[in-house]
């Protein structure tokens, strides 16, 4: 089993990275099946099911898919060029993307919301559709989009292309148990196997450069938001909070006079600082996820601002550490709301956090194991009910108590030896198991929870 750390760390736009970004790049790999077929295409339609159906609008997923099919991609996505293509198509109702003719199409007729039963394969699913002259289907796709900006075709899930492919790894473990025992047989940390596994991949001269790319832009996004204020986009009128916390916490500096869980604020700021902007649809870092996206962010600016010998030039390995948890999280379970519920998202991105905070801070690959499972076991049951569909209520706080538990988790952990009753693979598979028997209307619906009992308007 191997995820490449830049496969769980994707730089990518908000609101949602399963939401948003997958259905972008479901509608680009569905322009290069098009490019490369002999038809002759005149026209697009598509539509949205499940939860993308759901909560697509919150979520911006329609959005996201009109952009998509006009050529947009989620690493290179351009706020005031995607503004302008966006109103050139419901001026023109067209698109043309590269490598393609003038296509006839209009968002409000020809991109469908379905609220029907979800489609077989996962609950985020959508179909994608090229027409004739006559306006007749001659090319036709089911995507899913599972989670964390991963995209499968139909036929790739049912293949089971979700797991691993390509070139062997040296370290090729698919649990804990087995992660551990490479580890305790080779010598080696968590994150110096990863990093064989990715330089095995041919990733050896971009991971440094690629891992100081993320954390320049969760670092960025991190600043932005503790220096913008106003009110969210979506109709909540939710207010940014996050500048107006750190603006305190920067004027109590130095008055002696801080209680010390004051501490608990600065992380709380970080993360919902990051989470403002991934409501605002501002760029992220998929961390597995953009409805996560706060938490891992909030503990390395935690860690390197307030832990006495903490230095960047460790970032690679915090980053290694915690891809390495995701991926088996993701192996084994779920890292998507719409399948398991919020303990898929903020409880994976929390148990990543406090592997890679714990490695950092001299943890042992026992204790890291430690750390992600406490971490991962106080999220389990956390639903996923985010009031009118927007990434916003409850999930802008809700990543902030998740960098708390990581940095409580992690703490925990080097308190210990590493030895502890409940293994990381147990509570993984309690997780997918709790996300198989929890209820349709709390997994990413907003028909269930908090989002049908709090006022809307």
């Amino acid at each position: 089993m191997f995820l490449s750390v830049f496969d769980m760390f994707k730089v990518g736009v908000g609101p949602s990275s399963s939401h948003t970004m997958g259905p972008m790049v479901a509608a680009a790999r569905f322009l290069d099946t098009m490019r490369a077929s002999p038809f002759e295409f005149h026209g697009l339609k598509g539509s949205l099911h499940g939860s993308l159906a759901f909560t697509g609008v919150g979520h911006a997923t329609d959005r996201a898919t009109i952009l998509g099919l006009a050529g947009f991609l989620p690493d290179s996505y351009d706020h005031e060029k995607a503004e302008a293509a966006l109103d050139h198509i419901r001026e023109t109702e067209t698109v043309q993307p590269d490598g393609l003719p003038v296509l006839k199409f209009n968002p409000r007729e020809d991109l469908k919301f379905d609220f029907g039963p979800n489609l077989p394969g996962h609950a985020n699913g959508m179909i994608l559709m090229a027409t004739d002259a006559q306006g007749d289907v001659i090319l036709q796709e089911t995507y899913y989009s599972i989670g964390g900006g991963f995209v499968l075709t139909e036929k790739e899930l049912s293949e089971g292309k979700a797991t691993d492919e390509g070139a062997p790894v040296p370290y090729p473990f698919k649990s804990a148990v087995e992660m551990l025992e490479m580890a305790e047989h080779s010598g080696k940390t968590i994150a110096e196997m990863k990093k064989a596994n990715e330089v095995a991949r041919g990733c050896h001269d971009s991971l440094s450069k690629g891992c100081a790319r993320i954390w320049q832009v969760m670092n960025d996004c991190i600043d932005r938001g503790l220096t913008t204020d106003g009110i969210l986009p979506g109709g909540l009128n939710v207010r940014r909070r996050a500048k107006a916390i750190h603006d305190a916490l920067q004027a109590e500096r130095g008055m002696n006079l801080n209680a010390p869980h004051t501490i608990n604020d600065w992380m709380s700021a970080y993360a919902m600082a990051v989470n403002e902007e991934n409501a605002a649809g501002g760029q992220v870092v998929t961390a597995p996820t953009n409805g996560a996206a706060g938490v891992m962010p909030s503990v390395i600016r935690y860690w390197l601002d307030h832990v006495p010998g903490a230095t960047a030039s460790r970032i690679d390995e915090f980053l290694l550490t915690a891809a390495a948890i995701g991926g088996l999280v993701k192996f084994n379970a779920s890292i998507s709301g719409a399948e398991a519920g919020c303990q898929a998202e903020v409880g994976s991105a929390s148990a990543m956090a406090a592997a890679g905070l714990c490695a950092v801070m001299g943890g042992t690959p026992e204790q890291v194991e430690n750390a992600a499972e406490i971490a991962l076991e106080h999220h389990l049951g956390m639903t996923c009910d985010p009031v009118k569909g927007l990434v916003q209520v409850p999930c802008i706080e809700r990543n902030g108590l998740g960098a708390i538990k990581a940095v409580s988790a992690a703490s925990l952990a080097l308190r210990g030896d590493g030895k502890h009753f409940v293994p990381l693979d147990s509570v993984i598979e309690t997780m997918r198991q709790t996300g198989a028997d929890m209820h349709e209307k709390y997994k990413e619906t907003s028909l269930g929870g908090l989002a049908v009992n709090v006022p809307n308007c």
